[in-house]
């Protein structure tokens, strides 16, 4: 049944109708989101603070020109419809196509020369599928909005006083099913909060819930991509009534012995370890990790893909897997691969034996299919605890992006993956972590930190669409290089790609990103130079709006008497380090060198290692470590390995004096 709008906001009801209130206030145009706050607040009598904390958790109260998030979610509030949004996307975008195994590349995931790749399961078309008959009800909010605010489901989605006055009646709604007061009090709107998030399970929509109390009781404040300035005033005495839960009637998800903290919610969704066909076997491989090997790295990926399918992939033994999936609507964390083990995600079999892959509903070449606030808090919580568990430094030498992973081989390069991609927002994401990224050193240090401001910087980017036409206009974590201190000057090149360089989305030959560093090879005005794939590579750096910051770093350059020095995918071992019955693996350089007098970051030290696990039994499997060390360094985009035999270590900061 449809119900009336209140009318007790007479300016919001004029701008729901798209006229304007006779006198507007003299701050309209930068506070009219406020405002749309205020008056959606006092007609469903919620407490206005909560309305803000529930859209900041959502959106950061950004509206994204009216374009849906991955899971259909729309405006400040994210009302979800992934009815319409897919049905939307399958008409203007038929030719993009959805998969984390073929996104940006050809790669093995696996990354060992010495096992046979995993049968691939081919391109599944996403934006094109079909419409599913039977949506999940935290993907279809905004219908129901609709019904109870009598506005059109088409308003909702695109205008965001409206859609704040939709995501309001919800809260009233969840309020008045649960047996609540109209309390003027936030502590009095936990259940209903609970229940805004659409989880179907007690422990997401608590860890949403208190997300969203946090939030309260810290306050925020931002200008919105619409530049909008919205102001929530902290309460940091506020404690909710948590036992309003209890009459949400959810279930309760069963205690599965995952490996997550206890302030998310998480859940056990396994990969199959099952052997099959001629010998072979799937998807993962056993190991005893940390025992037998350190965990250096955590991977961050983007599915290219809607939960629900992606679910189904990480249950396929002929496919491949990673450690855990985040889900954008709420948070919820799945767990399929044990940490002791070593999951085929990252197209480098070293990296993959010493990290976790961590899985971020969302598309790279999807600027507006936006990640929600929640899920990069939940992230951010896996994070930490992983980190803290294994040991792993909170930074961008050990939190990778897939598209940080080097190519193990020059054959392989042009094939690795290029997820998070350039819209993904490292230096938010910093902060949610605990470690926000800023200067450390003086003036004049050799060292520097990339750090642009994630809004203000918007790169243009084409290769979005299969037209190839520019993408739209967004906030980006990745600054370009160029040959000289010109933008008309040519773009970098990666010598080992095929192609390039170009200023496509997934095309990675002249990008840097947020946190990683870099040595500085010169200075021109407003212009700075890095060291970067064995090049000088200049980027824009004004004194009024810096893209990159001074920092401390040790860095490494070739030693005393070498011309050049060679730079690998990864980091084995000698060849008398293999025992009897375990193939010694080659060391072999990729197509990059450093020159004598080039410096480059030092990220780690580690010694040259490798898991030999080719079998389903895992009788056979070895780890085998050699003598030699290496420097894992910031090389271009990507990471890579140098032998510690060939290269001098100094002190970063003090080569630039």
């Amino acid at each position: 049944m449809r119900t009336a709008v209140p009318l007790a906001s007479a300016a919001l009801l004029l701008s729901l109708l798209g006229a304007a209130p006779a006198h507007p206030a003299p701050d309209s145009s930068a506070r009219r989101l406020q405002q749309a706050f205020a008056a959606a607040a006092a007609d469903y009598h919620v407490p206005q603070s909560v309305l803000l904390a529930v859209s900041y958790l959502q959106s950061r109260w950004d509206s994204h020109g009216g374009a849906p998030s991955v899971s259909g979610g729309y405006g400040p509030m994210h009302l979800t419809d992934a009815r319409t949004a897919l049905a939307t996307a399958s008409r203007s975008a038929p030719e993009r196509f959805s998969g984390e195994h073929f996104a940006g590349g050809t790669e093995d995931p696996r990354g060992d020369t010495a096992r046979a790749a995993p049968r691939p399961a081919g391109l599944r078309p996403a934006a094109g599928a079909p419409v599913p008959s039977a949506v999940p009800a935290r993907l279809r909010t905004l219908p129901r909005a609709a019904e109870l605010t009598g506005v059109p489901a088409a308003r909702l989605r695109s205008d965001p006083a409206a859609n704040v006055a939709g995501g309001a009646a919800l809260l009233a709604a969840a309020q008045k099913e649960l047996g609540g007061p109209a309390s003027a009090d936030p502590a009095d709107w936990y259940g209903a909060v609970a229940r805004f998030s659409g989880a179907d399970d007690t422990a997401t929509a608590a860890a949403y819930a208190d997300d969203v109390y946090e939030v309260l009781r810290t306050g925020e404040e931002r200008v919105t991509d619409d530049g909008q300035r919205v102001t929530l005033a902290a309460r940091p005495g506020t404690a909710p009534d948590t036992g309003w839960l209890r009459r949400a009637g959810l279930r309760t998800l069963p205690a599965d012995g995952t490996e997550c903290p206890r302030s998310v919610s998480c859940t056990s969704v396994p990969a199959p370890y099952e052997e099959f066909g001629d010998n072979d076997y799937g998807n993962h491989d056993l190991g005893d990790r940390a025992a037998s090997q350190q965990i250096k790295y955590i991977v961050i990926h983007d599915t290219e893909g809607a939960w629900e399918g992606v679910m189904n992939l990480i249950q396929d033994p002929t496919y491949v897997s990673w450690n855990y999936t985040i889900r954008s609507t709420d948070g919820l964390i799945a767990q399929h691969v044990k940490a002791k083990d070593v999951a085929w995600h990252a197209g480098n079999w070293d990296v993959n034996a010493r990290s976790i892959g961590i899985e971020h509903e969302g598309f790279l070449a999807a600027p507006d299919a936006w990640y929600t606030e929640e899920m990069y808090r939940s992230s951010a919580r896996l994070v930490r605890y992983l980190a803290r568990t294994y040991d792993i430094p909170l930074d961008r030498q050990h939190i990778l992006g897939h598209d940080n992973v080097p190519g193990p081989t020059a054959s392989t390069i042009p094939g690795m993956h290029t997820d998070p991609g350039p819209y993904w927002d490292w230096r938010h994401y910093f902060r949610l972590l605990g470690r926000p990224l800023g200067r450390t050193a003086g003036p004049h240090s050799g060292v520097l930190t990339v750090l642009p401001d994630y809004d203000a910087n918007q790169p243009v980017y084409t290769g979005c669409t299969a037209k190839g036409e520019p993408c739209p206009a967004h906030g980006s974590g990745e600054v370009r290089l160029y040959t000289d201190h010109d933008e008309s000057a040519p773009l970098v090149r990666d010598i080992g790609l095929k192609t390039g360089p170009t200023d496509g989305v997934n095309d990675l030959s002249s990008r840097v990103s947020t946190g990683q560093q870099y040595a500085v090879a010169g200075r021109w005005g407003d212009w700075t130079a890095i060291w970067y794939l064995g090049q000088k590579a200049w980027f824009r750096n004004p004194a009024g709006q810096r893209t990159a910051v001074p920092a401390r770093g040790l860095v490494v350059t070739p030693r005393a008497g070498l011309a050049s020095v060679p730079v690998y995918g990864r980091a084995y071992p000698e060849k008398a380090a293999y025992p009897a019955g375990v193939p010694a693996q080659s060391v072999v350089p990729l197509p990059y060198t450093i020159p004598a007098g080039q410096r480059y970051v030092v990220g780690d030290e580690m010694p040259g290692e490798y898991y030999y696990a080719v079998t389903f039994a895992p009788d056979a499997h070895r780890v085998v470590v050699g003598e030699d060390r290496y420097y894992e360094i910031q090389y271009g985009h990507r990471v890579a390995f140098v032998r510690a035999a060939d290269v001098t270590v100094e002190d970063g900061a003090a080569a630039g004096r």
